[in-house]
Order: C-alpha cells, then sequence, then structure tokens
C-alpha cells in the first residue's frame, strides 16, 4: 500500500536523521551525552510543529491549496539537501550550549524534519478520506515500526560502514524519493470533489478532559523515557550505547499499543495489565532506595528497562483505549506530541536549571503512580485501592531518595554537562579527610586534604602511572610545558615545578569552579597555572603552538565517549602543539571499551611511536586506581630512551592493521567493546 510504504519512508528517515545529525554536532559540544538530550528535546519540539502543521492544513485548507503548500515545502527542503551542519555553528567555548544547538539543528534539518514528523498524521487523514471506516489508526504502528528499525539499524549497520558524508548523501537521496511519493499522494487527494473527502459520521466534540488525558499520559511517558535514560546512563553503568536501548522500548510500546488488533488479540488489557504496572512501580522505587543493589548492575539495569517498557505500554496503552473518531485524529495526534515535547523540555531543560542533582525518576515514578491510580480507580475495588497505596509507597521513595543522594556530598552542582558532587569523608584537622569529584557513577579524581597528602597526586595520576611515568622523564631535563585535556580536581598540577607551565582545558565552567574552590591541587601547585574553557579540540585549533612537552588527553570516561578527541585529525592537531620529542598521553581506562588498539592505529598513521603503561597497583593496595595509559611520540627515543618510562614496565599494544582507522568521518563503537 503506498500509504503504508510513504508513511514508513518518512518515519525512517525521521529517526535516522537524529543519530545521523547528533553525530555531526557532538565534537563541537565535548562529546557530553548531554548533546542527545538536547537533540531529543529538540526533535520532539519540531514533532509537536508538524502535527500543528498536519493539523492546520487540514482544518483550514482546502485539498487542492493542501497539495500546493505541501508540495511547495517539499521543494525547498529538496533544495536545501545535503543536510551538514555548517562550520560557522562551531561554539567558541562561552556561548549556552542548549540554546546553541537548538539553533544549529534548527539551520541544518529544521524544515525537513518538519515535513517528515507531519507525514504521518496527514497521509492517515489523507487515508481515511480515501478508504472511510478503515481504521487508520493501525498506520501509526507502520510508522513507529520504521522508527524502531532505524534506530537499531544505524549502530549496527549505518554507522560501522558508513562516513559521514555518505550517510548524509544516502539519507538525501531516500528523502528525495520520499518526496515524490508523498507529493504524488497530495495531488491523488487533492483530485477528488470536496464531498468525497468528507468523512460522514455523527461524533460528540472534544472536551477539555481529553485534551488533558492525552496530554499527562504521553509528558509520563516521555519524562519516563528520558529520566530512565539519564538514570541507567549516568548512575548504574557508563555502558556506550545503553542510550539506544530505553528509546527502542518507548518505541516498541506505541507498535504495541496501536496495532489495533491486527494479531487477532489486543496486547493491551486493563483488567490484567493493571498488576503489572503496580508490581513494576515498587520495584523501581524499591531499587530507588535500596542501597545494598546500588552496583547490582545486571538487576538494575533490568528492573528500570523492563519498568520502562511496563510503564509506557500502560501510557500509550491508554492513550490508545482513549483515542477519538478518525475525524479528531490531527487534534490526538498533536496533543500527544505536545505531551511528549512538555516531557523532553522538563527533563532536558527545567531540571537542569531547577535541581542540582538527579530527582527526575523519582518525580517521574510518582506521576506515573498518580496517573496509574487514576485509571485503575475504575477496575474494581482491588485495584482502586492498591494503585492509591503504591502512589504514597512511591512518594515516600522518591523523598527518601532525594534526600540519601546528597549523603556525604559536600558540594552539588547540576549544568548542561550533568550532576557535578564533591563527596567528603572525614573533616578539617582530622588524620583522615578526603574530598572527591564524582560525575554519575565515575570518579574524576580525588584529594588528600590532609597537610601530609593534600600535594601528592593520587587516583589515575600516581607516579607509577603512565602519565605520571611521562611526567617524570620530561621533568629530568628541566623545566617543562604541559597540556592537560581535562580538569577534574587538576590532581596534574601538583607535579609542577617552579619554571612549569601548566594549562588545562575543560568544556565545564562548573568544573573549572570546583577544582579552584573545592581542591588545592591549582592553588598549591609550584607550575604556573593556566585555563581555557571550551572544547579542548576547538581551543588548540585555534590556538598557536603551545610547544608542549606533554600533552594529557584525559577526557576518556562515561559512555558518552568523546570520540572527536581519538581521531586522526584530533592527532593531528595535537602533534602541531607538541615539541619534536614531545610525549602525548592518552587515558584510555574503561571498563567497556578498548581504546587502546584505536590510539596504536592512528599514531602509525602519523608515524609516530607508541607504548602502552597499565598500571595495576601491588597486592594489598586496596586503595590503588587501575589505569591504562597509552603515550605516543614522533620520537622513538623519548618513550624507548627514557629510564622512567621502562620503570614503568610498558608494553607493545598490537596495531590491527585490518581495522578502519577512526577519523572526523568514521568510527566504530561496536567494534572496541570488551
Amino acid at each position: 500500500m503506498i500509504y503504508a510504504a510513504t508513511i514508513f519512508l518518512s518515519s525512517f528517515l525521521l529517526f535516522l536523521v537524529q543519530p545521523l545529525i547528533a553525530r555531526q554536532i557532538l565534537p563541537w559540544f565535548g562529546g557530553t551525552a548531554a548533546v542527545w538530550t538536547t537533540c531529543m528535546l529538540f526533535f520532539q519540539t519540531l514533532l509537536l510543529a508538524g502535527y500543528a502543521y498536519a493539523h492546520a492544513t487540514n482544518a483550514k485548507l482546502q485539498p487542492r491549496a493542501q497539495a500546493v503548500l505541501h508540495s511547495v515545502l517539499l521543494a525547498i527542503a529538496l533544495a536545501l539537501l545535503p543536510i551538514a551542519p555548517n562550520e560557522m555553528w562551531q561554539p567558541t567555548g562561552t556561548e549556552e550550549p542548549i540554546s546553541r544547538i537548538l539553533l544549529v539543528l534548527t539551520a541544518t534539518v529544521g524544515l525537513p524534519y518538519l515535513l517528515l514528523s507531519s507525514t504521518s498524521p496527514l497521509l492517515q487523514v489523507w487515508f481515511s478520506r480515501a478508504r472511510p471506516g478503515v481504521d487508520p489508526y493501525r498506520l501509526f504502528a507502520v510508522s513507529n515500526l520504521a522508527s524502531l528499525l532505524a534506530l537499531i539499524g544505524y549502530p549496527l549497520l549505518v554507522e560501522p560502514f558508513l562516513g559521514n558524508r555518505e550517510q548524509v548523501v544516502w539519507w538525501s537521496t531516500l528523502f528525495a524519493v520520499f518526496a515524490v511519493f508523498c507529493a504524488g499522494l497530495a495531488w491523488t487527494i487533492s483530485g477528488k470533489k470536496e464531498q468525497e473527502t468528507k468523512e460522514i459520521e455523527n461524533t460528540a466534540p472534544l472536551r477539555r478532559s481529553d485534551y488533558l488525558l492525552w496530554l499527562a499520559l504521553s509528558a509520563t511517558g516521555s519524562v519516563m523515557l528520558l529520566a530512565v535514560t539519564n538514570h541507567v546512563t549516568q548512575n548504574v553503568a557508563a555502558i556506550p550505547l545503553l542510550w539506544l536501548a530505553p528509546l527502542t522500548l518507548y518505541l516498541l510500546t506505541f507498535i504495541i499499543a496501536f496495532e489495533g488488533g491486527m494479531l487477532g488479540f489486543n496486547l493491551y488489557r486493563v483488567e490484567y495489565f493493571w498488576t503489572a504496572v503496580l508490581v513494576w512501580l515498587g520495584g523501581m522505587a524499591w531499587l530507588l532506595v535500596d542501597s545494598r543493589y546500588q552496583f547490582e548492575l545486571w538487576m538494575q539495569i533490568g528492573m528500570y528497562l523492563s519498568g520502562l517498557f511496563v510503564a509506557c505500554m500502560f501510557c500509550h496503552g491508554e492513550l490508545y483505549r482513549a483515542r477519538p473518531a478518525a475525524s479528531h485524529l490531527t487534534a490526538f495526534y498533536l496533543t500527544i506530541s505536545a505531551g511528549g515535547a512538555i516531557g523532553g523540555l522538563l527533563v532536558a531543560v527545567v531540571a537542569p536549571l531547577a535541581f542540582n542533582a538527579y530527582y527526575e525518576l523519582g518525580l517521574a515514578l510518582v506521576a506515573l503512580a498518580l496517573l496509574a491510580a487514576v485509571r485503575f480507580a475504575p477496575v474494581n475495588k482491588v485495584a482502586r485501592w492498591a494503585s492509591l497505596a503504591m502512589l504514597l509507597a512511591v512518594a515516600a521513595c522518591a523523598a527518601y531518595d532525594g534526600s540519601r543522594f546528597q549523603k556525604d556530598v559536600h558540594v552539588s552542582a547540576r549544568n548542561f554537562y550533568g550532576v557535578i558532587r564533591v563527596k567528603e569523608y572525614g573533616a578539617p584537622g582530622e588524620s583522615y579527610h578526603l574530598r572527591r569529584l564524582v560525575h554519575g557513577v565515575i570518579m574524576h579524581g580525588e584529594q588528600d586534604m590532609t597537610d601530609d597528602g593534600r600535594r601528592k597526586p593520587s587516583t589515575y595520576y600516581q607516579p607509577s602511572s603512565g602519565v605520571g611515568a611521562a611526567v617524570a622523564a620530561r621533568q629530568a631535563r628541566g623545566a617543562i610545558r604541559v597540556g592537560v585535556i581535562g580538569l577534574g580536581t587538576g590532581t596534574l598540577a601538583a607535579y609542577g615545578r617552579k619554571g612549569d607551565v601548566y594549562r588545562f582545558y575543560d568544556i565545564n565552567p562548573q568544573v573549572i569552579a570546583i577544582a579552584r574552590a573545592e581542591f588545592t591541587y591549582l592553588g598549591d601547585s609550584e607550575a604556573a597555572i593556566e585555563v581555557a574553557l571550551g572544547d579542548a579540540r576547538l581551543n588548540l585549533e585555534r590556538e598557536e603552538p603551545q610547544g608542549f612537552d606533554l600533552l594529557a588527553v584525559d577526557a576518556f570516561s562515561s559512555d558518552a565517549i568523546p570520540v572527536h578527541l581519538i581521531t586522526r585529525e584530533a592527532l593531528g592537531v595535537y602533534l602541531r602543539h607538541m615539541k619534536p620529542d614531545g610525549i602525548i598521553a592518552f587515558h584510555v581506562s574503561n571498563r567497556f571499551l578498548n581504546l587502546v588498539p584505536v590510539v596504536a592505529k592512528l599514531a602509525k598513521e602519523h608515524g609516530g611511536w607508541v607504548t602502552l603503561v597499565s598500571d595495576k597497583g601491588k597486592d594489598g593496595e586496596d586503595d590503588h586506581t587501575t589505569t591504562d595509559w597509552v603515550l605516543v611520540s614522533r620520537d622513538r627515543k623519548a618513550l624507548e630512551a627514557a629510564p622512567e618510562i621502562q620503570a614503568a614496565s610498558p608494553e607493545m599494544p598490537e596495531v590491527q592493521t585490518s581495522w578502519r582507522t577512526w577519523t572526523d568521518d568514521y568510527s566504530n563503537l561496536l567494534q572496541i567493546l570488551r
């Protein structure tokens, strides 16, 4: 069927462009996972605009006028192809990132995305005109199936084999095919006489309560999606591509809820499903407060992902149960998209401004429990009282979790780049006094605050680490100039001596403020300290050659690996700032990714020498931090003739000659998963 095929293609392109364009702008904003959340906000908002366009043109324009307008907009969108962000939008480091990202996306994919997002409701209206009496809502399931396939197919089939430019070309070609199909259908409907296009049915007008219910259900599903995604990627496990699973489940529930009995039975039955909703609500609320299972990775992921599925199945199943007649179809979809956009706005914009930590998951569970109590009350008396009891229990768990999150926390701050906490153990003057910088589940350095320990480098930067050995090797020659990508607590400044210069690069202004106010590494250092705000790669591209003896690339943590810092072009930028015998130290410690062969291949392509220093510590050292540092230099003697580096027992990493080199245009995270 041409309607199903066109909707399928539009939804496929709709979700394919999301990771495609987000991947292209990710390097401009530090490679943080918050870029994806902001992109989700943009796409949800533009989806709302697309549905509003479909609703307005259907209500205000005659079929022929609607066909003319839509065809003109499709032609303009074709003229704007191919989609690729212009470098004029690159930030300098001082801009507010959320508004900048929204501007970039609007200028790059605004009109094509608007037209794609309007396709499903528009074509469902056209279908109901062409085939009166046939349920058009099944086409919404087709739309979500295509979205799901695009979402799964991108990391598995597109990203590993196609570079950015190739992806853009293929997407633009498929968009041209879609435009032809869509324009053809518009003119096919426009040829019908007006009386033939109106659906004859007696329908009651929509009530305000209908809109409020649709809005509440869709917003709650959207908030649950983003809140669970933030929680499992920031507070449970920093696993690359883990954000893919929640969005997949979210789309799957739309497909199941709106399949309309095509399988011969309805998969969502409220008289049975209320039990599952309350059980999973209790399970998620319990894990929020039971610290015994805080680090049980698979239990946490399993409970929250399955809980998200059940929650969204409830929200979307209730949406389908509350759907109006086809004559109100566009108003229904417009309200659903408005709810999705509101949910995205609350999590991506309001929460970082209003909260100093991640509280939105607890609040989302309370909202879900409240909706369940409202919708399950008419089922039976047991469901009514059980859902009310669960509402009270979830609210209590959310309140307790919010207070527990601040245990041992000296400072907590939140912005676009996430939640930064300074945890403090002991007190000033005591023999044990420690401060630790934590971002999600990742420690970004710590400092012994006692007089005897505050000037000693610790964690990933101990003298036995690769970077510690590299600093010692360079300092044996005299005063040195050191660059550091990723400030953290500023631990490397502890190595600074008089005459040395340490230049730190960090994109997060809160990290810089906390490093200066809550830790003393920068203030205690005898070296001259410089701090540059903004993405390190962009700053280095703009700066004159720095003449570094050592450059530590220390931004490889969390699930949002900043790929743009570990490409062939990136290494070329670093080498421009190095002395001929300078050393670049890549911090590649990671539980889930093996970045060593990636760096080794980059070094070989640039004619450099490479060695791996793995610091496992000694038996009995419980507080020792295991690290992996890859050292790269154009001068072989800088690595092999330095006794300080040789004392660290370096290894020769294997170079995977069959692998495709990582570039700004190509990378493959699946290839390096452990």
